[in-house]
């Protein structure tokens, strides 16, 4: 994670454009100028400049998972070889039912969010699969019964006010 001096100095205008194409990223430039209260052009750069710092990755259709057969989510703790760290982190990269992995501090080394057709796809994922990946030396998974929360607004989060 960047150290606080390195992150981008954005504006009201560009917080208002990330917020803006957070919530509705096939909003044309006319419409984007026209919300955020500049012309086309320069909201058009301001977007270009955000893009180029990083702070806009990309842009994506957001996809439900119940909707193409993907019903059941899964969170797996895993716990990793030391040396086998990085082949690991390359081999979860690849696998299409891992949606997020994340480095943690705890009882894991990682924490795994996969998405399976149901729990059947879901054992063979972890009897067949899982073992296999370098270094696994053990796991713990939980399964999540239903989403309450998922997606939630990265700007609306980073622009927060803060009680001090």
């Amino acid at each position: 994670m960047p150290a606080e001096s390195a992150l981008p100095s954005l504006d009201r205008i560009d917080r208002e454009i990330v917020s803006a194409l957070e919530g509705d990223a096939r909003l044309s430039f006319a419409a984007l100028a026209d919300a955020v209260g500049i012309s086309k052009s320069p909201c058009w750069k301001r977007v270009q400049a955000l893009e180029d710092a990083k702070v806009i990755r990309g842009y994506h259709a957001a996809v439900d998972p119940a909707a193409v057969g993907l019903r059941t989510t899964a969170f797996v703790r895993v716990m990793v070889r030391f040396d086998l760290h990085l082949a690991f982190e390359d081999a979860v990269r690849a696998h299409p039912m891992v949606m997020a992995c994340h480095a943690t501090v705890g009882d894991a080394d990682y924490q795994l969010q996969v998405l399976a057709r149901d729990m059947g796809d879901l054992d063979e994922l972890l009897r067949t699969e899982l073992w296999r990946l370098p270094g696994v030396e053990r796991f713990v998974t939980t399964i999540a019964m239903r989403e309450i929360k998922g997606g939630g607004a990265i700007a609306a989060n980073a622009w927060r006010k803060r009680d001090r």
